[in-house]
């Protein structure tokens, strides 16, 4: 049975370069990324993380976990997966970009989340859609800041 994923989008007002540039900026989540407490880059590939360790606080989730990487070579998308977790069993995203002219990109977030404790499917459902549409948002405004 495929797991299941939610996504969501969001026009930003700056270019996929930039875009990706904040998302490639991981020693930075921590300023931006407000659940993000810490980010460790464990592995790199090139001039991109490939791996990252990262330290969350959403107040009732806290998790450390890490995450690896896939770049596409067009610079337009990222999609990642989970390589060890204390609260989640497993989690694959993916962030793409879509150039729609001067300085504005429709970013799309794809996401599941398999948490080690069992969850409601409407439950989880909810909770990928908060973190999305958080993510995004911040993203969003890092981007255009």
């Amino acid at each position: 049975m495929p797991e299941e994923q939610s996504t969501q989008s969001i026009e930003v007002d700056a270019s996929p370069e930039r875009i990706m540039a904040v998302i490639a900026d991981f020693p930075a989540y921590p300023e931006w990324a407000k659940a993000v407490r810490e980010t460790e880059v464990l592995a790199t590939e090139g001039d991109r993380a490939k791996q990252v360790k990262l330290t969350l606080d959403a107040g009732p989730v806290k998790d450390v976990y890490t995450l690896e990487y896939d770049w596409a070579a067009d610079g337009l998308s990222v999609s990642w997966h989970l390589v060890k977790g204390q609260m989640q069993k497993a989690q694959r995203g993916r962030y793409l970009l879509e150039p729609l002219g001067a300085d504005r990109t429709k970013v799309t977030y794809t996401l599941s989340v398999e948490l080690a404790l069992p969850m409601i499917g409407l439950l989880r459902r909810k909770a990928e859609k908060m973190i999305m549409d958080t993510a995004l948002k911040e993203l969003k405004r890092r981007a255009e800041g």
